[in-house]
């Protein structure tokens, strides 16, 4: 479950696979919303149901969302032979429509098995971009396709499995990352197709707008706001990801280190909660980095305890 309340707006990393003292310390005075896990903490099962304990024990707020990136295919955090490992979304969408329905569903539903044994609450998944001739390659088989309407017809399976397992899905990236011709790890991408060639990359978004979370893309699309990316974008977040999408629930940023954002990291925080971002995502686990990104996030934490008191 992803939902406003006193927790700070922020998901943290943390450095492996136990937390130490100096993160027990600091995510207790911080109080995250919840917490986000990569392969670096990952051992086995029950050194990660332990780990998810401990962190959910520093929380004085209750439902801790554990989050985690459980595509399928290039992105998978918990790995053969100990968990299942799902084939890429591009090689589930291959064959008719119905088959890859059902192909989708059946390793949605395996992979919700697997996180809801060990405590994690919360997959980024699915990939709703579209596969774009000649874009980075950095999406590639993580897209379902290219055509909106299968991709948005496969999202809506993968949704409704992760949600009918116990696991809340967060759909990403939008308002649409496939025409990327680089990659938001490294640069910030510029998107300069115009608002009708935009279209056709919001509709899958837009059919499954009843998604309960979803994960901004760090992208500039120029037709739309010259300036900031869609993360840090008041415009693109009111007019396109709440209006014309219709997505009105719990918006989350892509992560914070990537490169594609720039300042510092207090400054990335505050910029993409005053644009709109429900939450913000920081991944690293670095704690020279966690302490600045509280800094951006503090004002935001104060006004969330007003509002719960």
């Amino acid at each position: 479950m992803l939902s406003i309340n006193a927790a700070s707006p922020v998901i943290f990393g943390c450095s492996g696979p136990t937390l130490t003292l100096e993160e027990r310390v600091f995510f207790e005075k911080n109080q995250p919303l919840g917490f986000i896990l990569f392969q670096r903490n990952i051992e086995n099962k029950i050194q990660l149901k332990a780990l998810i304990e401990d962190l959910k024990s520093t929380a004085s707020h209750p439902n801790v969302p554990i989050l985690i990136d459980q595509e399928g295919g290039r992105v998978v955090r918990l790995k053969s032979p100990e968990w299942f490992e799902a084939p890429s979304s591009a090689i589930l969408a291959e064959g008719n429509l119905e088959t890859a329905k059902k192909k989708v569903y059946e390793c949605y539903a395996r992979m919700a098995q697997d996180l809801v044994e060990v405590g994690i609450t919360v997959d980024c998944a699915p990939v709703l971009d579209l596969r774009v001739k000649g874009a980075d390659p950095i999406m590639g088989d993580r897209t379902f396709s290219s055509n909106p309407e299968i991709v948005a017809e496969l999202g809506k399976v993968a949704i409704q499995a992760l949600l009918e397992g116990g696991i809340t899905p967060i759909m990403k990236h939008i308002p649409g990352h496939g025409a990327a011709t680089c990659d938001s790890h490294e640069e910030v991408p510029v998107i300069s197709l115009s608002l009708k060639q935009l279209l056709p990359h919001f509709e899958p978004f837009k059919a499954n707008h009843h998604c309960p979370a979803a994960m901004t893309a760090h992208i500039i699309y120029s037709a739309i706001d010259r300036f900031h990316t869609a993360t840090q974008s008041s415009i693109i977040i009111k007019e396109v990801i709440r209006r014309e999408i219709g997505f009105h629930g719990f918006l989350i940023s892509d992560d914070l280190g990537m490169k594609a954002l720039s300042g510092s990291f207090s400054l990335r925080a505050q910029t993409s909660l005053k644009a709109g971002c429900d939450a913000v995502l920081h991944c690293s686990g670095k704690m020279d980095e966690m302490i600045d990104v509280m800094k951006g996030v503090a004002p935001f934490s104060i006004i969330l305890k007003e509002k719960a008191g």
